[in-house]
């Protein structure tokens, strides 16, 4: 069955026009989503612990206070924080502000499928989730277009849900493109699921076994990077704007017969059984318990996986290859985390 897809006629811009709106947490996401908001006309509120995001705001023009403060006779609170921060944040800040009737906004549905957080049954469970990354909601919105996002109603306790739900996406200005009716649930799972398979850790292990194999046969580092890495880009923009066939037509006959002929054999049964193994692992809420113990124990063991990369003949080599082109950004340039947008 298709999704349902809702565009500016659908909605009612007006649902939350003159109603306090709080954004907790002014990272990546939370930044992009309070200022498409206050572009839009909306009163936007912004809860943020001093420090970056809290300077940024006050650059921003907004005047941030504590999560505690932004979430006081606000009609929509909105989460924009890390997975893992976000439900300690609630239980202290949010959760003794909510009043029934008040609408609670998450930008992903992890905290509220694997209950993390559990609001009260008098207020609307709501989520906007734009499929990409804050900065690119912002670039979108000032030039008049936007990013695609999922929309769903976990709890409606006053009728009124999918209209706040809406209103908040069209603020955002994803109406623009459109707007896709899911799941919390849906949207959790297979956010994960993307992100571990193919956004972040199937790419990421693809392409360094792909480097080692060159490596290990005698070629130069520098070379198996701009065959393997470099050159990823021009692939991933020709899918992005133009669909598997529209790349396919736009590489060449060798890439082309390559592609339809190899890929199988490297993405073969056994591939395909770890990811049904990964899909249940996040399905049955044991990836999302395990990250949340690993963060709640001092997160060890993500810093020991992530700085065995930083000195890899990988990174050497792509430091080389990253070093003829000047006009990119210095390595290593951090944005605030946030919510959405692997």
């Amino acid at each position: 069955m298709a999704m349902k897809v809702f565009r500016e006629g659908d909605v009612d811009p007006r649902h939350l026009q003159g109603k306090t709106i709080a954004v907790i947490g002014y990272g990546n996401q939370g930044r992009a989503q309070a200022l498409n908001m206050r572009d839009s006309g909306l009163s936007v509120r912004v809860g943020q612990r001093p420090g970056r995001g809290w300077d940024q705001a006050r650059r921003d023009g907004f005047v941030p206070c504590s999560p505690a403060e932004a979430a006081q006779d606000a009609t929509l609170v909105i989460l924009t924080l890390p997975d893992e921060l976000a439900s300690e944040l609630y239980e202290q800040h949010v959760r003794p502000a909510l009043r029934p009737g008040m609408a609670l906004g998450f930008a992903h549905g992890f905290n509220i499928r694997f209950g993390f957080i559990q609001p009260p049954d008098d207020v609307d469970i709501i989520m906007a989730a734009p499929k990409g990354p804050g900065t690119l909601l912002r670039s979108l919105y000032e030039n008049g277009k936007g990013l695609p996002a999922l929309m769903a109603i976990h709890q409606d306790a006053t009728g009124a849900a999918r209209k706040t739900a809406l209103a908040w996406a069209s603020g955002l200005g994803c109406l623009r493109a459109g707007v896709l009716e899911t799941s919390f649930a849906a949207e959790a799972e297979a956010d994960l699921f993307g992100e571990q398979v193919v956004l972040c850790g199937g790419l990421t292990a693809l392409t360094k076994a792909a480097f080692e194999t060159l490596v290990t046969a005698g070629y130069p580092p520098e070379l198996a990077y701009i065959e393997c890495v470099h050159e990823l880009k021009q692939i991933a923009d020709l899918l992005y704007e133009r669909g598997l066939v529209g790349m396919r037509e736009r590489i060449s006959n060798t890439a082309r017969y390559g592609d339809v002929t190899r890929g199988p054999q490297v993405i073969g049964t056994h591939v395909r059984e770890q990811m049904q193994r990964v899909l249940e692992q996040v399905r049955s809420g044991h990836f999302a318990r395990e990250w949340i113990s690993e963060i709640r124990s001092g997160g060890a063991k993500l810093r020991a996986l992530h700085e065995a990369d930083i000195d890899s003949p990988f990174e050497q080599a792509g430091s080389a290859v990253r070093a003829l082109m000047p006009w990119l950004q210095s390595d290593r340039q951090v944005d605030p985390p946030s919510q959405s947008g692997s």
